[in-house]
């Protein structure tokens, strides 16, 4: 049983994290080329991929109840799960921002580029993808 969880745990990891990472870090670009269409893309593939990586918390924290032995109260699993939740937050926040920045490229008005959002998308992509490391680090070296 455990085995499989471990499985679906790093199976969530892979194929959700890295496509989130992927997606945020090309946004900024696409905003700066004012691409309306593959800005609506990445901001559907975040929504998508975000939601999916959920299922890495929970295969993770049901693998630590399962295996038992005070998995989950040691520090390093509290301080991964912590940085999970705030990296979700962080999802929600580009989320809105990339939103926004489809409203305001979509617009009429030249008023509104999106510099904002853009700036905004850049600074907390880069922080995700260190947080997420630094999450992989706690799950690999400690242990």
């Amino acid at each position: 049983m455990s085995s499989l969880l471990l499985w679906l745990h790093v199976g969530f990891a892979i194929f959700t994290i890295g496509p989130i990472t992927a997606a945020t870090m090309a946004a900024p670009r696409v905003i700066r080329t004012k691409n309306v269409p593959v800005l609506q893309n990445i901001q559907r593939m975040t929504r998508v991929y975000s939601l999916g990586s959920l299922g890495v918390f929970v295969f993770g924290l049901i693998l630590g109840i399962v295996l038992g032995n005070g998995v989950l109260g040691r520090w390093y699993m509290t301080a991964s799960m912590t940085l999970f939740i705030v990296a979700a937050v962080l999802l929600v926040i580009i989320d809105r921002d990339l939103r926004t920045a489809v409203r305001a490229l979509s617009s009429e008005g030249t008023d509104d580029d999106a510099k904002v959002q853009n700036g905004r998308i850049a600074a907390i992509s880069g922080l995700l993808a260190v947080i997420w490391l630094v999450i992989l680090f706690l799950m690999v070296v400690p242990g």
